[in-house]
């Protein structure tokens, strides 16, 4: 950085270690930064980026920042203990889903049995072109008997990769072969009686390679503006868990002004 990036680096630093800014509160636009402090909105940048990477700042939606507030803290509480589980039978069983009685005991509580219901393990993959359009599919899903967009994704097969079945999964719903896609997140979408561990991926690009070739899962397909899916979300056109998950994701990264694949 320049001498005038180092002084409005050390300015801010200042303000913060002497509370002028206390934690938790925002500091000024960039665009005020700029005027008051006399610096161009490129370099300014440069310093707020150096501020976030040390931790003195961090980003609170589009070019807004704010002190972190160290009180507030996500440290795992050391005292609270896990169920105790004594034992597990199996009421159903296929290739699809298994559905099991568990005998469990939380702490200071009755023991008593669970159901558990378990399922597979799924991929699910988000692709953005370069006019920040997400590719989708217009499905029907008979279950709830309705229609609504949803991103392509499926089972994990045995053996497989959950990067490598969110690859296949695009080209075989879609036509479209992604250039690449990260991991952002993995989750459970029931977690109180069901275990089915969601792979969620996102990536930049992709390439026609030819027709859906699952035409049992493919639907409509289309790229989809990012700036329609808070609508669609509100009317209650987004099917599937995964599908929201994924796409919060990429509003959030965008709404904090980093790239969705490296929020992880």
């Amino acid at each position: 950085m320049g001498p005038k990036s180092q002084r409005v680096y050390r300015t801010i630093r200042e303000w913060i270690t002497t509370g002028k800014y206390l934690p938790g509160s925002k500091i000024p636009s960039e665009r005020t930064l700029s005027e008051e402090l006399d610096i161009g909105r490129t370099a300014l940048r440069q310093v707020l980026a150096k501020l976030v990477a040390e931790g003195a700042i961090e980003v609170h939606g589009r070019s807004s920042y704010r002190v972190p507030d160290r009180s507030v803290t996500t440290q795992a509480p050391a005292d609270v203990e896990p169920w105790q589980i004594h034992g597990e039978r199996t009421l159903y069983d296929n290739r699809w889903v298994k559905l099991s009685l568990v005998d469990v005991e939380p702490p200071g509580v009755e023991r008593f049995e669970h159901h558990v219901v378990k399922l597979h393990h799924v991929a699910i993959a988000a692709v953005i072109d370069d006019q920040d359009r997400v590719l989708m599919m217009w499905r029907y899903r008979f279950v709830p008997d309705s229609f609504g967009w949803e991103l392509p994704g499926g089972i994990v097969d045995e053996g497989e990769d959950s990067l490598q079945t969110a690859l296949r999964e695009v080209e075989e719903e879609t036509g479209w072969r992604p250039d690449s896609l990260e991991r952002v997140v993995t989750y459970q979408p029931m977690v109180g009686m069901v275990d089915s561990p969601h792979d969620i991926f996102v990536g930049k690009g992709a390439k026609l390679v030819g027709e859906p070739s699952d035409l049992e899962e493919a639907g409509h397909i289309a790229w989809v503006p990012l700036a329609d899916i808070p609508g669609l979300m509100a009317r209650g056109e987004l099917m599937g868990s995964g599908t929201l998950v994924a796409l919060l994701h990429v509003l959030s990264a965008r709404g904090a002004g980093v790239s969705p694949t490296s929020a992880a």
